[in-house]
This record gives C-alpha cells, structure tokens and sequence, in this order.
C-alpha cells in the first residue's frame, strides 16, 4: 500500500512512494505529529539521479524488518534536496561541521523541533569498513533518545546555536580589485593539474565557474596562462569518458584524475554551464572542438532533457537496465570489443576501438571500456568516423534508457535558456534560441505568480509547492537577460527586473549587503541558510550579484549595481583563499573592473542586415559581462536604445562603460575592435 509520498510531484520522493517505510513528506505536520508521539524525526535527503540513494532505498527503505523499526521508532521524513535545497543547506551544513564531510543520501536524527543531533550519509544494511549498519544506527539513536533524552536535547540545542553564530559578514563590502584576483588566478595555478587538466584529483569535477573566470581573466587582461588552463581543460574534458562521444553532452563527474570513468548521471545544470562555457571559449578562439561540443551539448538538453511542455528535466540517471534485468551504473553508455563487432562488423570495429579508445581489459568494470577520444581525429577518417559514430548512437537507442528525473527546477532552466540563448546565436540556430523562449515561455506562465515570485519546481505542466530560492531567482534573471539580448525582446528585460527587485526586497541585508538563500518571508528553519560558495552550479550570492549587476548595465539603476558591488565583498575575502570554490563570483568581479561595457545597436529594423551584423558582431565581443541591446532609434523596450539614433542613416553601435561613449560605429570590423580592446 502506498505512502503519503504517493500525493507528491517530485519523482525521487515518488520512487519511494512504495516502500514499507511509513514516510512524510517535509511538512509541520511531520513535526507535529513526532510531538505527539515522543519520538525523534529520521531525515532521510536525496535525489532521483544519485547512485547511493537508490542503493540505500534497496538495501534499508524496501526491507520489512528494517522500516518495522522506522516506523516504531521515528517519524521518517523523506526530502527531494532539489525541491528543497534550503532543507538541504541547512541539515548539510550541520553534518560537515559535525563529521568533516558530508554527501548523499544524507540521514540526520532531529528532535521534534526540527534540531539536529545525529548524524551520516550512506549506512550499509550489515557492517563493514568501519561503519555500523542502518539497522544499528535506528537502534542507537532509538536507546539515546529513551535513556538520555536531556543529554540529547542539549547537544542538539548546542548544535542549533553553533550554526546561527556563523553568520556571514565581511568588512569593507568592496568587491576584488586587480590585486585580489592575481592572487585568486595565483591560488588557481598553484593546484590546476597541467598533464591533465582541471584542478585537484580524483574525483575530478568540471570546474564550470572557475573556466568562466579564466575566459574572462584573459580576455580583460590578456594573461596567456588564464586561456590556457581554460582551453586545455576544456580539451581534456571533451577527449575524456565524462563527454559523451556518441550523444553529447557530460556526465556529473569523473572518478579518476583523467577523466576517463564517469561518474554516470547526467545534469542538466552541469550541461548548460558547460554548454555555456565551450560557446565562449570558441568565442575566444575559434577552436572547432570548442564548437563541436558546445553544439553537441546544446542537442542533447534539447534531445534529451526537454519536457512536453517546453522545460527542461532535471536529470538522467546514472544507472539503466544492462539487458538482463540488473540495474547497473554506466550500462547504457559503455561498450566492449565484442558489442562493437556485432553493430559494425569487423572492420569498423576496429576503427571504432581505435578511435574511441576500447580495449579488450576495458576502462571500466566487466571488460567494458567508456568511449573517449585518446588521439586526434585523423582528417583522411573523418567521414567513416562519422557513419561508425551514427551507427552506434542508432544502436545504443534501442537499449534501455536511463530514468530521467522530469521536474523542472526553475534555476536550472535559467542557466539552460542563457546556455541555448547564446550558443543558438553565436553558430546561427534559431531552433536552440526557439528553446530558449519556450523554457522561458514555461516560467513566466508556470512559476511565476502575479507578484513576479517564483516557484521552484513544476513536473507536468503543474506548479509545485515550495517557493524559490535565491539561485532561483539569479540564475532565471541571468537566463532572461542573456535572451533579451539576443532576441531583442525587451519584455525579457522586464521580467528580469521583476526578479532582481525580489533579489532586493528580500534576499539581501538592507545594512551589510548580505545575501540570504532563502527570503525573509520564507519558511523558517532552524538557520537562514547563507552560503556564498560556488557548488555544482553558481551560488545564488554569486548569481545574484552577476544578475544585478547585468541588470544595472542595462538600466543606469545605481542601486542594483551598489547591491552587485556590496554582495561581491565576500569574493574579496574568499577569491584570494578559495578561488575554486567562488569562481562565478570571480567571473562577476571581471565584469565589474570591465565596467561592464554597455553595447546599444540600433537599425531601421532588427531584420535589417546591417543591423544584424552588428548585433551579431557585439554578442561576439569578449568583454567580460558585456550587455547588449538592439532596437530601432524610437522603441523605448531598452534604456540603452532609446533616443540613440543612426548615423548618416546606416545603422550604428554605441559602446560605452562607466558612464563614457565610444563615438558610434557603423562598421562591424570597429566594433569588433572596440569589443575586445
């Protein structure tokens, strides 16, 4: 019989809507309901694309005999983290400030009062390697709670008041000047891995934020090291297991420090900040593997990850069907010699092997290898290459499919729509820039209310119930201005300002400057979570700052770029230590230090092919943060086309920065000059 999770939208907590465990959905009547009964509250977070959730759901939630103690013991309360990242934030922070590390699942023991007391992530079902097993751990907790309830109250009192005293604040609220991001730059050098590019070891993430910065750092300053460490990490990453050679797009991340085994689940954030981050490092360069792969990517979010109504899934999972009826990690993407010869005979097998690097001991487990790209494409090969690759995408359809997560979450379809907005104009694609409007389209109609506040999640064409963060409403204002500038609909910029006014009213410390991931409305937990550091995608500090700051340029307003200006203090303070874990935040820094500059074209009309040149050409410019707008000289849908008008009748482009024009141009060669000076 079903659980109360069966009423719910998100697939991970619907995945668990069948299990013995007699789960709640995050709720007060949870909370209620372990008062009246006296007992501890069991939270158990995670999400539908992580491995060692589901091992965890088979092992412990599907047991009888384990969920029979669940159930007597504790109120157990199952959390989507990408529902509820502020729920996340808040019990994450406790578990890595108690143990040292943290992860997912993640399982925390609260008192009634929601205030934590105990903690872990993965539990095996019996014990090994040092680690009690998830039965022993119920049982423990359980003996604690009855023996010793005063000694545990207080612990978790104490714990609750160690978290609230860890209040960001920051002196000077400055944002980093020259000297800071040298030695973020110095700090990124000293641990990038020159063999094999990216930074640190294993497991080796992209380090989506920080290539930003870097793209931004040369193109502001001219420094060769930045480029290069930005262009040979790209490469190694798209040589690697971790890009998918047949369908595009990238996986989480790699195991190894190569970047040769994946770790298999494929994001839809990981995929458009890298989508974003190989369109403009061929901006930079014009690397035709730069372009290949922020294409390839572009065709798998849209392919692969866009929903019926026009958004965009959250994710793929890393684990599938292997033919037999076992669910296996990285089954759908990894190939033997022997598989290889049964789709493309003999021959092209051989081809396939050597060109996509598979062996008879394999890369990965059982023999099997995942495709890379070890050498470069041979020129003379590349038309049979093509056909080999197309035979083995075709071939690799028909397995079972990996599951995808199909809720919608609202800061991820920001960093798509900004992702597809550009690339689709950079390489003239009008059908990505179409999906950029469509998600768009999604999210004014779907997860906006009339107030202009966003909604987190939508699946199905329905609106979820939790309200957004402030990633939400960053990353979704960055989405809309990057397609106000490439489409010229000015309505886009309107609705950014709707989200960065919540940014303001909200989200932000009228005093210090700081920023809140939750409003000041919001639910409250037992911490505000605060977090300026960049995770697997931008924080929403860092985010919110490049939105305000974007929107600013557009508009003139001096308090969007003061708030911008004031929330970059913490990158002052952090850039210099920890440049890898606050790169967006750098990235925004070079904007502001560029001015950013402020692009106006304007025509007779936006079909107009000299208009279009020239708004193309300014979309291309390198400076970093650069807003564009274009119009006709009389439309008032952006401040910095209004009352511009052509000169000597011909269409023209206004440059400026920090309140300083350029003299207009009408020549696309002077613009693009102008844009990279």
């Amino acid at each position: 019989m079903p659980n109360r999770l069966a009423h719910e939208t998100s697939p991970y907590l619907l995945q668990h809507a069948d299990n013995p465990v007699d789960w709640w959905p995050w709720s007060e009547e949870a909370f209620a309901e372990a008062r009246r009964r006296g007992v501890p509250v069991h939270l158990s977070v995670g999400y539908s694309s992580c491995h060692w959730c589901h091992v965890l759901a088979k092992e412990s939630f599907q047991d009888e005999v384990t969920a029979e103690v669940m159930n007597e013991h504790f109120v157990n309360i199952k959390v989507d983290r990408e529902e509820r990242p502020d729920v996340d934030a808040v019990y994450m922070e406790a578990v890595q400030a108690a143990t040292g590390q943290g992860g997912w699942p993640m399982t925390v023991f609260l008192t009634p009062e929601a205030e934590p007391f105990y903690f872990g992530t993965y539990f095996p079902p019996a014990p090994r390697q040092g680690m009690p097993s998830f039965r022993q751990v119920l049982q423990g907790v359980h003996q604690a709670w009855d023996e010793r309830r005063d000694e545990v109250t207080e612990v978790a009192g104490k714990i609750v008041r160690d978290l609230a005293g860890r209040e960001i604040s920051y002196g000077d609220a400055q944002p980093p000047g020259e000297e800071e991001l040298a030695q973020a730059l110095l700090g990124l050098t000293r641990e990038y891995d020159p063999q094999r590019g990216g930074f640190g070891g294993a497991p080796k993430f992209p380090p989506s934020m920080v290539l930003e910065f870097l793209l931004r750092h040369h193109a502001r300053t001219g420094a060769e090291g930045a480029l290069q460490m930005a262009s040979d990490t790209c490469e190694r990453m798209a040589r690697g297991g971790i890009y998918d050679q047949l369908g595009g797009g990238f996986a989480r991340y790699s195991v190894d420090r190569d970047w040769v085994v994946p770790h298999f689940e494929k994001m839809l954030y990981d995929n458009a900040l890298l989508c974003r981050v190989y369109a403009h490092l061929w901006r930079a360069t014009g690397s035709e593997l730069a372009r290949r792969v922020a294409l390839e990517t572009a065709d798998f979010m849209v392919r692969e990850l866009r929903t019926n109504e026009g958004g965009f899934a959250s994710a793929l999972d890393a684990d599938s069907d292997d033919g037999t009826g076992k669910h296996v990690e990285g089954a759908y993407y990894v190939w033997t010699p022997e598989q290889l010869r049964e789709v493309l005979g003999e021959q092209d097998a051989d081809l396939a092997a050597r060109h996509f690097g598979v062996t008879e001991e394999g890369t990965f487990e059982e023999g099997a290898s995942v495709l890379q790209l070890p050498v470069r494409e041979a020129l003379s090969d590349a038309e049979k290459v093509a056909s080999v690759r197309e035979r083995l995408l075709a071939a690799r359809s028909e397995r079972p499919a990996p599951g995808r997560d199909d809720k919608v979450v609202a800061a991820w379809n920001g960093l798509a729509i900004a992702a597809l907005a550009e690339t689709g104009a950079y390489f003239d694609r009008p059908d990505l820039v179409e999906a950029a409007v469509a998600a768009a389209d999604l999210l004014v109609r779907l997860h906006l209310d009339e107030q202009a506040r966003l909604t987190r999640t939508s699946k199905d064409g329905h609106a979820g119930a939790n309200a957004g963060v402030l990633e939400d409403y960053a990353d979704v204002a960055e989405g809309f201005l990057a397609l106000a500038s490439v489409t010229g609909e000015g309505v886009w910029l309107e609705f950014a300002g709707f989200l960065v006014d919540h940014v303001l009213a909200r989200f932000t410390d009228p005093e210090s400057g700081s920023l809140y991931d939750t409003a000041a409305d919001a639910e409250r937990l037992i911490r505000r979570p605060q977090d300026p550091t960049d995770n697997a995608a931008p924080s929403g500090w860092s985010a919110a700052a490049g939105a305000l700051l974007g929107y600013a340029a557009h508009t003139g307003s001096e308090p969007h770029r003061t708030a911008a200006e004031k929330a970059l203090g913490v990158v002052k303070a952090l850039g210099p230590r920890v440049p890898r874990f606050i790169g967006w935040g750098l990235a925004v820094a070079e904007a502001v230090l560029d001015g950013p500059r402020e692009v106006a074209v304007v025509g007779p009309s936006l079909d107009d092919e000299g208009t279009r040149s020239l708004h193309r050409t300014a979309l291309l410019g390198t400076a970093p943060g650069a807003v564009v707008a274009v119009g006709v000289p009389e439309s008032d849908e952006f401040p910095l086309v209004s009352g511009r008008p052509l000169v000597g009748g011909e269409p023209a482009a206004y440059v400026c920065r920090n309140f300083t024009c350029d003299a207009p141009t009408t020549e696309v060669e002077r613009l693009r000059a102008v844009l990279s000076d």
